[in-house]
């Protein structure tokens, strides 16, 4: 399995796996430069990206094929993004979710106010309406360890 950072040939793999995942495809075109994908024999078997602001970032369409899914995979795709982040100057992390809010506490996520979240998120496609009012809003400031 090699993970490596998404290119334009990805993007119709990369669509798919999202929508059977269930996540949104709103906005993954205009930041697929700050995506990740896992490739196991020519086959994108899972994907994490980031939307940059500055300083901050919305971490956004998670997602592992079922066929991977239990294996590990998630958490290095979830690991390797914040290293790669971090090491682009982010210092917060955020991100929106319905079903995973039991999940990324392991990250060092931690649930947050929407009201809290800074203007630049608040104007992204995920809060205006990609991911439902209800989501839940976590944050994460990345260690120096990461940075």
């Amino acid at each position: 399995m090699q993970i490596r950072a998404a290119t334009p040939e990805d993007l119709p793999a990369v669509r798919e796996l999202l929508s059977t995942s269930g996540l949104p495809v709103d906005g993954v075109d205009e930041n697929l430069d700050d995506f990740i994908v896992a490739v196991e024999d020519r086959a994108i078997s899972g994907v994490i990206g980031v939307e940059r602001y500055g300083p901050t970032a919305l971490l956004r369409s998670a997602a592992v094929s079922t066929s991977s899914r239990g294996s590990g995979l998630g958490s290095r795709l979830v690991k390797a993004i914040l290293e790669r982040a971090a090491a682009q100057g982010v210092k917060d992390v955020y991100l929106l979710t319905t079903t995973a809010s039991e999940y990324f506490p392991r990250f060092g996520f931690t649930e947050v106010e929407r009201a809290d979240a800074p203007v630049q998120l608040r104007a992204s496609r995920e809060f205006q309406g990609a991911c439902p009012d209800t989501a839940t809003l976590m944050k994460h400031t990345l260690s120096r360890a990461h940075r």
